[in-house]
């Protein structure tokens, strides 16, 4: 079975990486030692090794040790190996570039569909729809396809923000942005605040964490959804 968990941010302001989510991914990675990181998407440009070791923290703090896929000669037998995976933010035009070059989303799609866990933050989560194209990121490579793992049936927005009243910023908001998305593209789009994340058991994605999302869809007006809400009619 699936499980997955699609995390709008590894930090929520003034914490430390990941520890909103340390109690759960007890439970989501409760059965394996070993967790298989994926660093391509670089945050700030950092290397694969800066990265890797920037989160080995929070994983020995519940008994997990972390490798990186950069550590493995074969990335994609890497993956068909590895117990559990966690795919960083970052950018996600380099991680989804890296993937492709190094035909990891084809073998992600398998051992994760197959009921590896999972667990993506920011461009790992945005990786999870159907495509990458609600990306917040500047595209400063361009990766051969924008389609993704397609692990839920609509496009994700993380670090979700909400306009802010009285503000003189001229630059679109979010909102503004996926309604752009929608002129030309179809599938509904989450905006996950930050602290949210989607949990996938099966075919069935919950909303967990402490807020509400924002739910986008083709020519309707956008609403909210409460946490807890399931996600399944979506399409």
């Amino acid at each position: 079975m699936r499980s997955i968990i699609i995390a709008s941010t590894s930090t929520v302001f003034g914490g430390e990486p990941l520890d909103y989510l340390l109690e759960e991914l007890k439970i989501h990675f409760k059965d394996l030692d070993e967790i298989l990181f994926i660093p391509y998407a670089r945050p700030g440009g950092i290397s694969h090794e800066e990265y890797t070791q920037k989160i080995l923290k929070p994983f020995e703090s519940i008994g997990k040790k972390v490798k990186g896929i950069h550590e493995f000669k074969n990335p994609t037998e890497a993956i068909k190996q590895a117990k559990g995976i966690y795919v960083g933010g970052g950018n996600t035009f380099v991680l989804v570039s890296q993937l492709y070059k190094n035909k990891c989303l084809n073998a992600l799609k398998e051992v994760i569909n197959n009921g590896t866990p999972y667990l993506g933050t920011s461009a790992g989560s945005n990786i999870c729809g159907l495509t990458m194209n609600t990306t917040n990121d500047m595209p400063i490579v361009y990766p051969p396809s924008f389609k993704t793992l397609g692990f839920v049936p609509f496009n994700i927005n993380p670090h979700y923000l909400d306009p802010v009243i009285g503000s003189k910023h001229m630059g679109e908001t979010r909102e503004t942005r996926i309604k752009e998305f929608h002129k030309f593209n179809t599938q509904p789009v989450i905006g996950l605040r930050e602290g949210s994340y989607l949990e996938v058991k099966g075919n069935d994605v919950i909303l967990k964490g402490p807020l509400k999302a924002r739910v986008f869809e083709y020519e309707k007006d956008a609403y909210e959804v409460e946490t807890n809400t399931s996600l399944n009619l979506l399409k």
